[in-house]
């Protein structure tokens, strides 16, 4: 009896809820409308918040409360999750109210919600690029903001996840024996990023890659080739001399002058 009597006060309540919200839907007064959409929004009832906000942001549309109504529905998409959207309705209303005591904020959350959509190194990078540019440029628009640790945070993060990415993917190019891409690969990296942390094994693994290209060249390359992994060992040796990897590189560095040598005297 206490079940049935609690599923009955539950289908009440529930269709009560479904009853208001259908009004505030269907009314035509604005400002109840809003109030509403406020309401659920405060109650974390995003998806009927949603609803009403994006019905107001045209009905509003020229007047005072136009502001208002789109900064509710950006931040709605956001509480919902969607963040593309949401980066998207950000995006628009700094442009559109530049002057809102929101601007600010919202250009904030553009890059802030790209940095959430952000995925893992393995996956594609087009939001964390997406991410870089808009916090970057949030950085230098406004240097004053109250947002600008977290920025520098967010950028440094990402920036180490492509590192990283750049990192796999010319190691994966000479695990897979495509030796001439791991190099370009791997001087990819150090050019974007000149400080990284895998510095010591690219040099490292570049000198393996660059030897072992030479090796399989045709011969018309192979001097030439041979050359440039000499010069990749003598970069390698001169910042790592006492790296774990220096004695193979020594080895590997005496194979590269025979090398040399024999190719000059058949010159």
């Amino acid at each position: 009896m206490k079940a049935r009597t609690l599923i009955g006060i539950l289908s009440i309540f529930i269709l009560a809820s479904c009853s208001e919200f259908q009004k505030a839907q269907k009314s035509t007064d604005l400002d109840y409308k809003y109030n509403k959409a406020v309401e659920y929004y405060n109650n974390e009832k995003y998806n009927n918040a949603y609803t009403l906000f994006d019905e107001l942001v045209t009905l509003f549309r020229g007047t005072n409360k136009a502001a208002d109504a789109y900064y509710y529905l950006a931040m709605t998409n956001y509480q919902l999750g969607d963040y593309i959207l949401g980066a998207y309705h950000f995006k628009n209303f700094a442009k559109t109210f530049p002057k809102s005591e929101k601007a600010e904020e919202c250009s904030f959350m553009v890059g802030f919600c790209y940095y959430l959509e952000s995925p893992t190194y393995s996956l594609d990078q087009t939001y964390t690029y997406k991410a870089i540019n808009e916090l970057q440029l949030f950085v230098n628009t406004h240097p004053q903001s109250e947002h600008l640790q977290d920025c520098n945070t967010y950028i440094r993060e990402m920036r180490k996840k492509l590192e990283k990415k750049s990192y796999e993917i010319a190691y994966q190019y000479y695990h897979t024996g495509y030796y001439q891409a791991a190099v370009v690969a791997f001087n990819n990296t150090l050019n974007d990023f000149p400080d990284t942390q895998y510095h010591e094994e690219i040099l490292f693994t570049r000198l393996l890659s660059a030897y072992e290209l030479a090796k399989n060249s045709i011969e018309s390359k192979k001097l030439q080739r041979f050359i440039e992994s000499k010069t990749a060992y003598n970069e390698f040796i001169g910042y790592y001399p006492e790296s774990k990897d220096a004695k193979e590189a020594v080895q590997m560095y005496v194979k590269i002058q025979d090398h040399i040598h024999n190719l000059q005297q058949q010159s």
